[in-house]
């Protein structure tokens, strides 16, 4: 079972690590398969699963999306150069932009890396105009846009 360390941070057991591998396969496992699979009773996974998440291991269920699918077609990722004094403020406009999936504050010169999803290069060319460089403090925006996904993953590894 999972604990805290000196720390503050939860150390896993072997148990929790084959719950956590098994729910990033497959998210919507039941308690009952996923106790076949690992060797526990279904309460036994429910107890474990609530604890990840009480303890904020788990952070959240969700599914994931292919953009594609549904008509987005352009992936792209911005570097966006913002002075140190309007970093916070740039960073909550920006998270609020329901475009935009993923946005870090990265080392570097007060740099902001984002990655937002847009249906087509039209609407992208209105984000960028209408709402990223119109934000005060943006010193430089450098844009790329993803050609061929590889390789994505939700969650880490463990």
């Amino acid at each position: 079972m999972s604990r805290m360390d000196e720390q503050g941070r939860v150390t896993l057991d072997e148990i929790d690590r084959k719950i956590i591998k098994e729910l990033n396969s497959n998210g919507r496992i039941s308690y009952t398969d996923l106790g076949k699979e690992i060797g526990l009773s279904r309460v036994a996974v429910q107890t474990r699963i609530n604890a990840l998440m009480e303890e904020g291991v788990i952070e959240r269920f969700t599914a994931v999306i292919n953009p594609e699918r549904i008509g987005i077609s352009v992936s792209a990722f911005f570097n966006v150069e913002v002075e140190p004094k309007y970093l916070q403020r740039v960073a909550e406009a920006l998270a609020e932009e329901p475009v935009v999936t993923s946005l870090y504050h990265m080392t570097g010169p007060s740099k902001l890396h984002m990655h937002a999803l847009f249906t087509d290069n039209k609407e992208m060319e209105e984000f960028m105009k209408e709402k990223l460089y119109i934000l005060p403090g943006i010193t430089s925006v450098d844009s790329q846009v993803l050609i061929n996904r590889y390789k994505s993953r939700m969650g880490m590894r463990l």
